[in-house]
């Protein structure tokens, strides 16, 4: 009974209480073991957090190093081709070419004494026919000789032979002035082809009546200003309406008392003829044909006013002049060659007007971004498709330019050195440039006249002279591993290669032929007639075209003549190389076809003319279709 007591006793006693002591201890390892649990889980949490954001951000291994077989470079199969023999011969005197030309140099060392020799093949008289016009300057009014006549122009008739007579006296340009160049076009489509001539000092504008020259400047208002130096000109339609509207380059703000001033000279002493960076900038002239025999002067609103936008200063030092459709819209754009500042191209917008694109096509600079001391340029598609090349000669230790298009529009690239024209014209001073194909094989050549400044410039300059020989480059072809191949003496003759001081170059087919002949002149000099004497056989086309609903002379038109697969493209333009202008009618070699598929005539107003079963080794006259109604 008792034991049963005493269990019911602890039965109903409380739980003996544990000392604070006991209780504490027991709360830190609670405490312990959370924490150590805690750690267990978050450090490996953190460190697959750290492996995964150094996964995520760890730099890209370096793929293991291997080797690999070196390529040979790609080499052309086709043997290069070598220039044949064609001879150029000196003519000058034998068929009747005695002019002289003037430039007033008494030792002042003026710089417009460096600059003239313009000439001009026109068909003046109607016969067929390219006579020959020499622009000639004069003695400075302050100096002139005592019993001289005063220097005139010059103009030759030729028989058709390719002899000449000079028929200046009745034929209204025996004019005295500063002249530099011509450009000629019939500008009121009367059939008589007109003459302008460009000066130092008011130009001067000739209309043919008859094969007599009547001076209009004054009529037409295309004096320009009386202080105002100009160089190359040209007339061309720029608006389409078939009349022919006139682009005149200007050089340099010059005048005696400020080149006498400056004190340019040579290293070692002497005076020196000045440099073109010491003169400031000028603005181009175009006139828009009225139709009424006067022009009107629209450079400004027309865009062709270029400024240097710091001083809002006129920025053109102009020389040469090419005028082309570089893009193929059917509106005839201008490039200017400026002398030591950026080259412009004015592209025309249809509306007229122009905007200069130079920088933006890549004519503005050479291939290492530097401005050049330009001259005469030319343009031509150059490889039988649509490459079209733009020649520019430029300063003694600057490489002839050759822009190519690179595809459609008006993007540019300079292939001097890549086609091997570039080199060989380093050293040599270059004015006049023109394309032509000089041996009749179907591809575009490159001719240069080449000239220094100074007389003396050997004494400080032991690689350059005065009078330099004249350069021809033939065409081998864009498969060759050189495509334009200087021709040398053994080629081409020894009177091509005879020194001059070159400045203004021609071409025509003077005797009726089929080849072109060529006209370099000198400055301070006599000119030189060379005569194509090439016997190679090949056949040729020639075409002079006769505007209807175009303006007559058909400037600015372009023929096609398509031959076995390949298309060869020549554009009716006088103006080319150097203040000068060759004849009108255009020439194809053909090499050895003896027919073609066919010709396209593209009009200058837009309209296009197909002809076909034409006969080869013979000029063909194309008269545009007129309007249909």
């Amino acid at each position: 009974m008792t034991k049963d007591i005493e269990s019911a006793k602890k039965k109903l006693e409380p739980n003996p209480i544990q000392p604070p002591e006991a209780t504490e201890e027991g709360d830190d390892a609670i405490i312990g073991r959370a924490l150590l649990w805690s750690l267990i889980f978050i450090v490996p949490l953190v460190a697959g957090v750290v492996v995964a954001v150094w996964w995520y951000t760890r730099p890209a291994p370096e793929p293991p190093p291997h080797s690999t077989e070196l390529v040979a470079a790609r080499r052309r199969d086709a043997p290069q081709r070598k220039p044949p023999k064609v001879e150029f011969r000196d003519i000058t005197h034998d068929v009747g070419i005695d002019f002289v030309h003037v430039n007033g140099a008494v030792g002042d060392k003026l710089l417009p004494e460096t600059m003239g020799g313009g000439v001009a093949f026109l068909d003046y008289d109607n016969d067929g026919d390219a006579d020959l016009l020499f622009v000639n300057s004069c003695h400075w009014p302050d100096t002139p000789p005592t019993g001289e006549p005063d220097p005139i122009m010059c103009l030759y008739s030729n028989d058709g032979t390719g002899r000449f007579e000079n028929a200046t006296a009745s034929s209204g340009l025996d004019v005295t002035m500063y002249g530099m160049g011509a450009a000629v076009g019939d500008f009121d489509n009367d059939g008589w082809v007109d003459v302008f001539l460009s000066a130092l000092g008011p130009n001067r504008l000739f209309h043919n009546d008859h094969g007599k020259f009547v001076d209009v400047t004054d009529d037409a208002g295309v004096a320009g200003d009386d202080a105002q130096w100009s160089t190359t000109s040209a007339f061309f339609d720029y608006d389409n309406d078939g009349l022919l509207d006139l682009f005149v380059c200007n050089y340099l703000a010059w005048s005696k008392e400020y080149d006498q001033s400056q004190g340019f000279s040579l290293l070692g002493g002497g005076r020196a003829y000045g440099r073109p960076q010491n003169f400031a900038g000028t603005f181009p002239y175009l006139y828009h044909n009225e139709g009424n025999g006067k022009f009107t002067d629209v450079s400004m609103q027309a865009g062709v006013q270029v400024t240097n936008p710091p001083r809002n200063v006129p920025a053109g030092k102009s020389l040469g002049l090419a005028i082309v459709d570089i893009d193929g819209d059917g509106w005839l754009d201008v490039l200017v060659a400026n002398d030591t500042v950026p080259k412009f191209l004015f592209h025309n917008l249809g509306n007229g007007t122009f905007q200069e694109v130079g920088k933006r096509s890549g004519v503005a600079f050479d291939a290492e971004g530097k401005a050049t001391g330009a001259m005469g340029t030319d343009v031509a598609w150059i490889r039988n498709d649509d490459s079209l090349g733009v020649a520019i000669g430029n300063f003694s230790k600057e490489m002839t330019a050759l822009y190519v298009t690179q595809g459609k529009g008006n993007l540019f690239s300079d292939e001097a050195v890549a086609s091997g024209l570039g080199p060989p014209t380093r050293l040599e001073l270059t004015f006049g440039v023109f394309f032509f194909d000089y041996d009749l094989d179907g591809r575009i050549d490159l001719l240069s006249a080449n000239g220094h400044l100074e007389a003396d410039i050997n004494r400080v300059e032991p690689t350059q002279t005065y009078a330099q020989m004249a350069q021809l480059f033939w065409n081998a072809g864009p498969d060759q591993k050189t495509e334009f191949v200087q021709v040398g003496p053994e080629q081409v003759g020894a009177d091509f290669h005879e020194p001059l001081v070159g400045r203004g170059a021609a071409f025509a087919d003077i005797d009726g032929d089929g080849d072109l002949d060529i006209v370099m002149t000198a400055v301070g000099g006599s000119p030189r007639l060379l005569r194509n004497e090439q016997k190679l056989g090949h056949h040729w086309l020639r075409f002079r075209l006769v505007g209807t609903t175009s303006n007559r002379d058909a400037i600015g038109a372009v023929v096609e003549v398509h031959v076995e697969g390949h298309v060869q493209r020549r554009q009716v333009m006088p103006t080319r190389s150097y203040i000068s202008q060759v004849e009108l009618p255009v020439t194809f070699g053909l090499g050895e076809s003896d027919k073609v598929d066919n010709v396209v005539v593209k009009w200058p107003d837009g309209t296009q003319q197909e002809l076909t079963d034409l006969e080869v080794d013979k000029t063909h006259i194309v008269t545009q279709p007129g309007k249909t109604d």
